[in-house]
């Protein structure tokens, strides 16, 4: 009976000392064993986003570029939005109707309120189209409209009419430019604005830590339905290969931007999905016309020639996208299909640059910024263009600066993209190519001709589709001859994300909407 007592006595204290050893052994690395096995998944409430390159402002109103519109996408709305299939859909406006042929006339969504409090009203939407026709970056996308003519019916019904008719003014005011701002969080921001945004979409700014990360945290009082996630936090990874090692070791949940070199290791991974989506993107090299000798259209046309663009595009971009022959990609309404490539030939280079007197060539720079692609596109420029004795510079520069220089006319040659947001010409063709859009506002080239000057006006005032698309396939034609840029590839979207990320999908215009991601 002793003995027996004696080893129960053994065993519990055996069992009691197994458990404390178990207790102390569970950390956060290792989890214990003892939880059930029917605990629910943890609930994820971040999600991580990798891009290229760090936003550069975040007013609609003082910048266009890529990165910074993907953020303010997730901050800010429209009178009108364009959906995935580039469908014109209600925004902050409910209704619109056209009075005439100058006019439309707005019914505004009541009860929305700006990420201070203040509550969304027609007065609003009056100080941003005043505001943004004053802008020298975005002016010509709201440009059309008459100042003057903006008039307030009651607090949620305004009547907004151009100068003269303007056939895409309801896709302009669904581009992001376009974005409805708040008078009071812009004046009491003053020049910091940028910094500290305020709009009615469903996440507000939370922190920006500059160079390496955006922050946005849910608005709780969005008027639409409430994004499943609570913060999103968009990572600057400018690297391409660096994006997609973060994708698949989970440290990101979504990577913008895939290169062509990932496609596949990202296409293999069973833990990772790749999104393939044809969108509304161009590349190009451009020439700073301003500039001796690229003011000289033989000199453009030689450096064409001299470029063996087939070669660069199954080089960099390994299938993805198709080389472009002219500005406007394929999905562009009005694009020139039977637009002729210029090919590769390195004889007609020569005979051009003899015409040009520059038969010994010259020394150049060509800019790109921190983006793998442009830079290796640079680099085989760089060895293709000694056949007719360019000797180039590669200069590589911070996105921020990249974009200041070039817009200022300090650069020769420049490799950029442009993305015809609206799916109209005129946003794929004024911007870049009129002489009113000289530096930031998009025409970095300084090129124009009176001509296509004129064409691209009427274009943009001429209510006839069959017309407006006459003035366009001209005015391609004038800018594939005078040839102020090399036409480079038209792109696509590719993306990476985790398996268990769910309602991600791409927009043509590469501004993706994150608040309606959620994970499994």
């Amino acid at each position: 009976m002793i003995k027996n007592k004696k080893i129960l006595v053994l065993l519990s204290l055996v069992l009691v000392f197994s458990l404390f050893v178990v207790g102390c052994g569970k950390t956060e690395d290792t989890p214990g064993t003892d939880q059930p096995a029917d605990k629910a998944p943890e609930v994820r409430d971040t999600l991580i986003v990798g891009q290229g390159a760090d936003a550069k402002i975040l007013d609609p109103h003082a910048t266009n570029d890529q990165p910074s519109s993907r953020v303010m996408k997730q901050i800010y709305e429209t009178l009108i939005t364009q959906n995935e299939q580039m469908e014109l859909e209600p925004g902050l406006a409910v209704s619109w109707e056209k009075v005439d042929d100058l006019t439309f006339e707005f019914k505004l969504r009541q009860g929305v309120k700006f990420h201070n409090g203040e509550e969304f009203k027609a007065s609003d939407v009056k100080f941003t189209l005043l505001r943004a026709v004053e802008s020298p970056t975005i002016g010509h996308i709201v440009g059309a409209i008459d100042p003057e003519s903006i008039e307030i019916i009651d607090d949620y019904t305004i009547r907004i009419s151009t100068k003269n008719p303007f056939a895409p003014l309801l896709a302009h005011l669904a581009h992001g430019a376009s974005s409805m701002l708040n008078e009071k969080a812009v004046a009491e921001g003053g020049d910091d604005y940028g910094q500290n945004p305020v709009g009615t979409g469903p996440f507000k700014l939370y922190e920006w830590k500059s160079g390496d990360s955006i922050e946005l945290v849910r608005f709780e009082d969005f008027h639409g339905a409430q994004p499943k996630i609570e913060r999103i936090i968009m990572r600057n990874i400018p690297e391409g290969t660096n994006r997609a090692i973060e994708l698949e070791t989970g440290a990101i949940d979504i990577a913008f931007d895939i290169a062509p070199t990932d496609v596949n290791r990202i296409d293999e991974n069973k833990e990772l999905t790749l999104v393939r989506d044809p969108n509304l993107s161009t590349a190009y090299i451009g020439f700073n016309a301003a500039k001796k000798p690229y003011d000289d259209v033989r000199v453009r046309q030689a450096i064409n020639y001299a470029i063996d663009m087939d070669s660069i595009i199954e080089a960099v971009y390994l299938g993805i996208g198709e080389p472009a022959i002219g500005p406007l990609g394929a999905n562009v309404w009005a694009s020139h299909r039977g637009l002729t490539p210029y090919g590769f030939d390195v004889d007609k280079a020569k005979e051009l640059m003899k015409e040009a007197g520059l038969e010994d060539g010259f020394k150049t720079t060509i800019w790109t910024n921190e983006n793998q692609q442009r830079m290796d596109i640079a680099e085989i420029v760089q060895n293709q263009l000694k056949a007719i004795n360019i000797e180039t510079e590669v200069k590589v520069l911070e996105w921020g600066s990249y974009l200041d220089g070039t817009a200022a006319g300090e650069h020769d040659m420049f490799i950029l993209g442009w993305t015809t947001v609206t799916g109209d010409p005129d946003y794929g063709l004024y911007p870049l190519f009129h002489s009113e859009q000289y530096g930031s506002a998009g025409n970095r080239t300084f090129w124009s001709t009176p001509r296509s000057d004129e064409l691209l006006t009427l274009g943009r005032t001429t209510a006839d589709p069959e017309k407006r698309k006459e003035y366009y396939m001209e005015a391609q034609e004038i800018i594939r001859d005078e040839a102020p840029w090399v036409f480079t590839w038209n792109g696509e979207n590719v993306s990476g994300t985790r398996n268990n990320v769910r309602g991600f999908m791409q927009h043509p215009a590469g501004h993706h909407k994150l608040f309606t991601v959620y994970f499994e």
